[in-house]
């Protein structure tokens, strides 16, 4: 195999509001944090731990106006795209690094009704998770050309 693979996958909750920068020709950006856990029981004294590991999402465009428009802070959302590396001059002087995950395709994964519950951790602890309702598989947003107000979320 001679080709190479840039591809990320992940599930998780919105760490805060998704920010939208417009820009003069009319395009714009958005951003958010994304957290994923990861949850295992410590064999030597039988407790629950969870880690959290957090993501900065991009998003560009009418995806971006899509997500400002119906997402919010502990929403749970399936992000698909590329990892990139940036770096900048800090105001500092100093040079700054960072890793965005560049989305190409995204499916939101709460309701509605469904209230935003989840509480991220930032080490180790317990936690409870929400209980949700059953719901039908979440139909893909891919088309951002028509914006339809009847969404089934």
């Amino acid at each position: 195999m001679s080709g190479t693979l840039n591809k990320v996958m992940l599930i998780g909750h919105l760490g805060d509001e998704v920010k939208v920068h417009y820009f003069e020709g009319g395009g714009c950006i958005g951003r958010f944090p994304l957290a994923t856990n990861e949850t295992y029981t410590n064999r030597q004294t039988g407790e629950k731990v969870t880690n959290t590991d957090w993501h900065n999402i991009v998003v560009r465009n009418k995806a971006a106006e899509v997500c400002e428009k119906y997402l919010s802070k502990g929403d749970k959302i399936y992000v698909e795209g590329r990892l990139k590396n940036r770096q900048w001059q800090g105001e500092d002087g100093t040079t700054r690094y960072t890793t965005e995950v560049h989305v190409q395709d995204f499916t939101f994964l709460t309701n509605k009704n469904e209230s935003g519950g989840f509480q991220p951790t930032g080490g180790q602890s317990q936690s409870q998770p929400t209980q949700q309702q059953p719901t039908g598989s979440p139909a893909p947003v891919q088309d951002f050309e028509e914006e339809d107000d009847d969404l089934p979320f």
